[in-house]
């Protein structure tokens, strides 16, 4: 360890140092001082966000022999996962407050997953790639439960904790069969013994358990049982934040396991892949359509959504792998907005987490209206929004590579979940509002109010302008 080791680790050691920092310090001022913490965790990651781009190294930088690697996908990521996890925190914070579900703990929880995020990102190795999920998933778990009183909450997080258990047990699992037939942890290792030799039965086995670790995380079908119980049953400010960063961080897992270290082993897992994207397309489509709840029905478009991840996959090309991340970056992004417009709309005792309670929003709140006319157009893929940008860079991956009839599928698919989307609209716009509903509505908070309407305006101008952010992405892939 050096000062170079130092300089490229610095934003990781910036969020540890800030984690520990808060955890100490919120036992001094949490009575005196209740907006310091919060604040300070925003902070941290936003400096943090800054400080990942001072520092990007021109060239891929790897530490402890080869257990951690710094190059550009890695810090894209990071830059992300800051910013997304800074806005999530900064605009829940009114939500929290109104359920007195507000402690100092739940920034640090924070802090420390997205520690285990970055760790993810950059992991070059099985060992550090598990370190990081674990990190990662602890966090979140005790998140979760935040709502030590509801019912509800506690039963979202049990089943969270017990199938991320075993997700994690099934990936751990995998990863030691890969280690038992190539005999190395490191990733350029195992890609170069795999690329040399036919895969053995040893190494299928792993890979097999590998994509269902990966299928559970990704919160993708068959493997999706936990995603609408989790989303309904925890509170949505923290849906806020579990529903968008660690999307970020799945891809991370699955671009390093199969694309770093297994990428030769892609006729292989590319079959399995397509059975998964399929059938996430079809039950996350099919399913929302029939849900009242607008939580539960964002839950199963998030299968949706991940399934046409996986196809960036599929695609087996940098364009597909350029793709798929532009994708999740993209996604995350819309459904903070998503899950932060139901905030907007709830008080202490009314969730407003039913279709229902949309009614007749464009004549109660027409910003908030617009805002969710926005967002919805957007995940539905209607042009020139980002969200179709999204879904076309996937479909030219596919094409491109020689599955048309894969993206005429996604197509199809893309079709059907507009239904539910426009549904949730006309709600909005030519349904009159219930007789206990309020003339009108307020944003609970101005920190709520500013942060929606900045990620809606940047939504908007980079789906006009939507090269650059491509570019960028493909150029991080391919440097």
């Amino acid at each position: 360890m050096d000062m170079t080791s130092l300089y490229v680790l610095a934003p990781e050691l910036l969020i540890l140092f800030a984690s520990m920092a808060l955890l100490v310090g919120d036992t001094f001022w949490a009575k005196t001082s209740p907006n310091l913490t919060p604040r300070l965790a925003v902070f941290s990651l936003l400096i943090t966000a800054v400080v990942v781009m001072l520092t990007a190294q021109p060239n891929s930088v790897q530490l402890f022999d080869g257990a951690f690697v710094r190059d550009g996908v890695a810090d894209l990521m990071k830059v992300a996962m800051l910013v997304i996890a800074g806005a999530a925190l900064c605009m829940s914070r009114a939500y929290l407050q109104s359920r007195q579900i507000e402690r100092g703990e739940y920034y640090v929880l924070a802090l420390i997953s997205v520690l285990g995020m970055m760790v993810l990102a950059s992991g070059y190795d099985l060992l550090s790639l598990f370190l990081g999920m674990e990190i990662m998933s602890l966090a979140i778990y005790a998140m979760i439960g935040m709502q030590r009183d509801s019912a509800v909450g506690i039963e979202a997080a049990m089943k969270y904790f017990v199938l991320g258990a075993m997700a994690t047990g099934i990936l751990l699992y995998g990863m030691s069969l890969i280690y038992g037939g190539v005999g190395s942890l490191r990733l350029d290792a195992i890609y170069q013994v795999v690329s040399a030799s036919d895969p053995s039965l040893m190494l299928s086995m792993g890979l097999v358990f590998i994509l269902v670790g990966l299928a559970f995380k990704f919160g993708a079908a068959p493997f999706h049982m936990w995603v609408p119980d989790v989303y309904h049953g925890t509170p949505t400010g923290i849906v806020m934040f579990i529903a968008t960063v660690p999307a970020i961080a799945a891809f991370a897992l699955m671009f390093r396991l199969l694309i770093e270290g297994l990428e030769s082993t892609m006729m292989a897992w590319q079959g399995l892949l397509i059975s998964i994207a399929v059938l996430s397309l079809l039950v996350g489509n099919i399913t929302a359509i029939a849900q009242t709840n607008l939580k539960r029905m964002f839950a199963y478009s998030s299968i949706t959504h991940m399934g046409f991840v996986i196809l960036g996959f599929v695609a087996g090309n940098v364009d597909g792998y350029a793709s798929a991340l532009f994708y999740v970056m993209v996604y995350s992004a819309m459904s903070l907005v998503g899950f932060g417009l139901i905030v907007a709309l709830s008080r202490h005792g009314f969730e407003a987490d039913q279709i229902a309670d949309f009614s007749g929003l464009g004549k109660r709140n027409p910003l908030m209206a617009f805002l969710m006319l926005v967002i919805l157009l957007s995940m539905a893929g209607i042009p020139p929004l980002l969200g179709f940008y999204a879904k076309i860079a996937i479909l030219s991956a596919l094409v491109g590579a020689g599955l048309t009839w894969l993206a005429v599928f996604a197509v199809v698919m893309a079709l059907i979940g507009a239904f539910y989307y426009l549904r949730v609209i006309k709600v909005m716009y030519f349904d009159a509002p219930a007789a206990t509903d309020t003339p009108t509505v307020e944003f609970s908070s101005s920190s709520l109010r500013y942060g929606l309407l900045a990620l809606v305006t940047v939504i908007l101008v980079v789906g006009f302008f939507p090269g650059s952010l491509l570019s960028l992405v493909g150029f991080v892939m391919t440097y």
